[in-house]
Formats: C-alpha cells, structure tokens, sequence
C-alpha cells in the first residue's frame, strides 16, 4: 500500500518537471526570437539607414534660418510699362544673441559707433540717462538711499523703482560730462535696444555709405550680431499717377499687421515679412510676395545658403497709365477751374472711371479734391471715394428704369405719352425739367422725362394716372425696379478687385410716392464704381462684368522684360440682364438720341465724330453744412454715363461731380463741370486710341 503511494507522489512529480521543463524551452525561444528581431532592426537603423538617420542628425544638430523678405514682384500697365518697381537699400541691422550680456553690448556699442554716421543729435534725454545707468552701475547705486535699499530687500519697493529713482537722480552735470564718443555710443546702444530683445533691429539704412556697409561685412562674425543685407523699397516711375490704388507695403520694422498677424503667420509667413497693406498690394499679396533665402547656421555668426530666394512674381494692370496721367492732369485743372465758378461753395471734387465694356478691364479711374491751404485751392487725390462714396445719381437710371416698365408690359415700344406736371393724393407736384407734351420712349430718354418713368411706375403699381389719384403703395413695384437696378450692379458690390467696397444707402421708407423718386434716381445712392459698371452692362448690351484692374500675372525676370504668364484674368460675367434684345437695344437707342439727336441733353458731352451714347443726371443732394451730424442743406449734383462708339464700343466713361451746384443763392447758374471733364477726357481717349 505504502509503495503504490510513494509510486503515486514520485509519478506527480515527474509530470510538474517536465511541464517546467516545456516552459522553460518554450520562455526560451521567445527570449531567442525577441534578440533576433532586435539585432535586426539595429542592423537596419546601423547599417541598412543610417545614411538617413545621419541626415536626420545633421537637420537636428544645424538650425535652419531665413533671410529677410525678398523683393516684391513689380508692376506694369497694360502696355507693358513699370509703374512700381524696387530699389535696393544697403541696411545694416543688429541682431542680439541670447548669450550676450548688457556689459558686451555696451562695448560693442563703443566699438562700432565710430565706423557709423550716427546722428547722435537725435539722442533723448531718457536715452542717456539709461545708458548713464548701464555704463556707472557701482557708481548710480550710490544714489540710493539705506533706507530705500532696506524697502527694496523687504520688497516695498520693486527694481524698476529703484531704476527709475536712479535715472531721476542721475544729475545734469554728469549727463553733460558725456563725450561725442559717449553719445555716439549711448545713441547706437539705444537703437540696438529698442523694440523687442531679440528682434532684428535696423541701425542703418538712408544713405549707408561703402565705408560703412564694407567695415560691418567685413568684420560682421565678430561684432557679435551687427550685419549687413541688402533690402528693398518700393520705387514708382510715374510719381504720384495712380498712386493711391497701387497700395503701399509695410516696413520691415513693422512687419505684419498686428490684427492679421494670425491669418499670416497660418499662410507661413514671419512676423517681419514684409506684405502688402492696402489696395493693389494687399489684393495680389499671394503673388506680388517673394520666397526668401534659407540658410544653415554653421556656427553663432556664420551661415550657408541651402536655398536661394526669388523676387515675387509681376502683375500686369489693365490700367492704360499715359491716359490715367492725363485723365488725373485734366480731372485736377477742372476741380481747380470749378472752384472759381458762381455757386461752387459746397462742391470740392469729381470722379472719372473709364472701362473696356467687353471685358470689364478699367483702363483710368481717379477722383481729385480741391483743398483750400491759406487761401489757395491745392489738388489732392480723392481716388478710394470711387469705392466707397455714394451720391444720388439722378436720371442716369433711367435706362434701368425703362427696362422694368417695357419687361412688365407697363410701356410698348414707340408709346407716346403726355409729358405734364402730376398731382397725386399726398404728395407736392411732380415734373420733368421741362414740359415737354406728347412724347415717345426715345424722347423721354433723350430729354430726359420724369413725367414718362412716373406714368410707368404707376401702371406697374396697378393704376393708370389721373390727377389728385391716391397713389397705392406696391412693395411688388418697388421690388421689380431694384431688382433690375441690382442686376446692373447698382445697390450691389461690383467685386471689383480691391479690398474695399461700399453698398451705397438702399431706403426702407414705405411711402408710396416714394417709388416716383426712385424711377428717375432721387431715392438711393450709388457709388462711381457701380455707375461705371451699369453702364459698361448697356454698352455691351446685358452682360454685368466684373470690373478688374488686374490682366496679368507673369513669372518675374532678372531684367526688366515680361515673363511668361501664370495667370490671366478671365472675363466674369456675373449676371446677364433678363429683358429681351429688342429692349435692351432700344434703350440704347434712346442712349444714342441723349447725346446725338436735336436737344438730348447730353449734346456737346463727346464729340460727335465718336458717336456716342450716354444719360446725363442732375440730382437734389443734401449736405451736412455745419458738422453738427444734421443734414441741413440743399445741393446740385450731376453725372454723365455713356460709351462710344454706339456700335461696338470701345469705352464706357462715368463722371460724377457731387455738390456741383449750389441752389441756394438767389441765381440759377449751374456749373457744366461734368460736361466738361467728359468732353475733355473722352477726347483725350480717342486722340490715344483712334476710331
């Protein structure tokens, strides 16, 4: 019994062995496998990619840095001409190391201002005292006080106390004591301090000698953070001509906008970069924009260029620039001439747009203000009101106007109706300029009938006229002419390519003789751009355009010759007019009689030898006389639109002059200032484009 147990214990023993055994083996080949696989993958990192990892070192171990910006692309007008070029500009800049003390920055300061003109003039008084400070540290300890000293360690009083009570102490007769050399160095010691600490600051860049420019690069690895480049400014070989809309770049002081400094920095841009910050600059930033220089620092102060930087591409404006010089030399003699007219008290500027109605390209546009300085009246550009200024058009709209009423069946082609003063319920009396009896739709245009629009509105409004008649209101009739007046770009953005651009005043007020002022233009206001672009939609019969400045935009070349082209501007019909081509066309009949038949009143606006059409527009304005934020005057303004030839038209032209007139003196001149600066300018663009 006593032998099957002990047979029984030694049997169960033998079975736990051999199962550790297995474990054993089995824990053993896995360790096998894991050591395999981990000499493997060494292997492969020490021998198979090391060549990779070494590279990976390398771009770890060396920190890669840009250069500054690199020159803009330029700009040319359509024909090819540079109106914005760069310059470049020797600078020498200071760059602090985060290892350089105060102390190694005063003794460079006293190294390198004797190589520099330095206008030590220019010095502040708070300057000096501070370099005093950093220069005397032992001996301006001595102006504070035990007592103050006591409440600075039991923390009374902080360390920028005590700094400025060391200054304020710092007397006149030390400050005074300072040499020319002293100052020299105190004014490039302040210059290599302002701003932020480790911000690249400009020391020198008006008029920086050979002298001055050579010493730095020659000696710049051990002047511990002076250095020289080469930067750039914008240049303009026209002067002042278009000026305004080209835009302007920031310094490279400034750097990126503060509020744009996110939208920046997403696109990969440095908070030094220098971008475009207004008009055609800031539009076209994406490619005016160059790449910069990359290097590698090798060592603190040397660097390798890895990748060389490229100049920004160029752009090609539609922009006709021997007409822009014209126009803007005629609009400024006509503002000037206009001032010395009875009734021009309250009038001060005019703008001109000129188009290419086939393609939407503005060949000119400018608007000139005349201020008076000590007596004498001195031109000033007044070109962003284009976009943003919006006056009461008057019966430039009438063509619109027309459209609705044919579109609704309200008027037939070649219908005569009763040119009379109205009356209606309500209402003071209503007429044309003139009485002009029975006319038909072309002479209502032509002369220019309120009378004509009025008897349209009302039937579109669900009445026929009869005097004393109680007008109804038709929020239906009000929206049929604004919707045709948006559809001509008035009331709307235009998208033009700039970034700035206003709506104009659209009214909500439901009164129903309202809609009486708004058919012949005294009920919501427009700006020149969206004049222009109504009109180039009548010359090219119905398509809306989108109005553009740029054509172009080309690789950029090492000398002044055009690269190919990346990009060109597509014609962008936004909208095509939704009347039919017998309508269209005969409101450009009635365009054509304004300014060619028998007293249309755009007689003498252009030659006749263009043939042209057009619609002038006189209009009641208000003004705000007294600033007191109250409209409380009474003025003229006008406006001519119109296009030549009358068959395939070559240009659209706007002239608008705001507050051409004053109503209110007792005599009724009115100045022919529109007429005037249409006559001479659309001459002007035929004497450079002949027929």
């Amino acid at each position: 019994m006593k032998k099957n147990l002990n047979k029984k214990k030694k049997s169960k023993k033998q079975v736990v062995e051999k199962v550790l055994k297995r474990r054993s083996l089995i824990f053993m080949f896995i360790i096998l496998c894991l050591f395999t696989v981990v000499s493997m993958k060494l292997a492969d990192v020490m021998i198979v990619d090391a060549k990779k990892y070494k590279k990976s070192l390398k771009e770890l171990t060396y920190t890669k840095v840009e250069g500054p910006s690199s020159p803009r692309g330029r700009i040319y007008d359509r024909n090819g001409k540079i109106i914005v070029d760069n310059k470049a500009i020797k600078t020498i800049y200071y760059k602090k190391d985060k290892a350089t003390t105060t102390e190694e920055e005063l003794k460079l300061a006293y190294l390198v201002a004797p190589h520099l003109n330095l206008d030590s003039s220019k010095l502040q008084d708070r300057n000096r005292r501070e370099f005093y400070l950093v220069k005397n540290k032992e001996k301006v300890k001595k102006l504070i006080t035990e007592d103050e000293w006591k409440k600075y360690k039991s923390r009374e009083i902080s360390s920028s106390d005590i700094e400025k009570l060391q200054i304020e102490r710092i007397s006149e007769e030390e400050l005074n004591a300072l040499s020319e050399e002293d100052n020299k160095a105190a004014y490039l010691f302040y210059l290599m301090n302002k701003g932020y600490t480790y911000d690249e600051k400009t020391i020198r860049t008006d008029d920086v000698s050979e002298e001055e420019y050579a010493y730095i690069a020659e000696n710049n690895q051990t002047l511990g953070g002076f250095n020289v480049k080469l930067d750039w400014e914008r240049v303009y070989p026209y002067g002042d001509t278009f000026r305004t809309f080209l835009g302007n770049v920031s310094s490279s002081n400034s750097g990126i906008p503060l509020e744009e400094k996110d939208h920046y920095l997403s696109l990969g841009y440095s908070l030094n970069d220098r971008v475009g910050i207004s008009y055609l600059e800031k539009q076209y930033e994406e490619y005016l924009h160059g790449t910069k220089d990359i290097y590698q620092v090798v060592n603190r102060h040397e660097l390798k260029l890895l990748k060389e930087g490229k100049r920004g591409n160029d752009i090609v404006l539609s922009i006709d620039i021997e007409l822009q010089k014209e126009v803007e030399r005629i609009l400024g003699e006509q503002v000037i001439q206009t001032k010395s007219e009875p009734n021009t008290n309250f009038y001060d500027h005019s703008f001109v747009i000129i188009q290419e109605p086939s393609t939407g390209e503005i060949l000119a546009m400018t608007g000139k203000q005349a201020v008076n300085i000590g007596g004498t009246y001195e031109i000033r550009d007044y070109s962003p009101s284009i976009l943003t200024s919006p006056m009461t058009p008057g019966s430039v709209v009438k063509g619109a106007s027309m459209l609705v009423g044919y579109n609704e069946n309200a008027v037939k082609i070649g219908e005569y109706m009763l040119d009379e003063c109205i009356k209606v319920a309500g209402v003071p009396e209503k007429c044309s300029s003139q009485t002009l009896g029975v006319i038909n739709d072309i002479t209502a245009l032509a002369k220019s009938s309120n009378v004509y629009q009025f008897k349209i509105a009302m039937r579109i409004a669900g009445r026929e006229y009869s005097r004393e008649m109680a007008m109804p209101f038709s929020q239906s009739a009000f929206d049929k002419y604004r919707n045709m007046y948006h559809s001509f770009g008035l009331g709307v953005k235009t998208e033009i390519d700039l970034p700035i651009e206003s709506l104009g005043y659209t009214s909500e007020d439901k009164r129903a003789g309202n809609l009486l002022d708004f058919v012949m233009g005294q009920y919501e206001t427009y700006t020149p751009i969206q004049l222009s672009q109504y009109i180039t939609t009548i010359a090219n019969g119905g398509s809306r355009l989108q109005p553009h400045l740029l054509k172009e935009i080309r690789e950029s070349t090492d000398d002044a010759s055009l690269g190919n082209i990346i990009k060109s501007f597509d014609v962008n019909v936004m909208n095509t007019i939704d009347t039919k081509p017998e309508y269209m066309a005969r409101v450009k009949e009635g365009f054509h009689a304004v300014t060619m038949s028998a007293g249309g009143y755009g007689r003498n606006y252009m030659e006749d030898r263009y043939d042209p059409a057009g619609k002038t527009g006189t209009s009641q304005s208000f003004i705000d006389t007294d600033n007191d934020g109250n409209i409380d005057t009474e003025t003229i303004s006008t406006a001519f639109i119109g296009y030549a030839p009358s068959t395939n038209p070559k240009m659209t032209i706007t002239v608008t002059s705001p507050n051409s007139s004053n109503p209110n003196t007792g005599t009724d001149y009115a100045s022919l200032v529109t007429m005037r600066i249409t006559k001479a300018v659309s001459s002007k663009f035929f004497e450079l484009y002949p027929l």
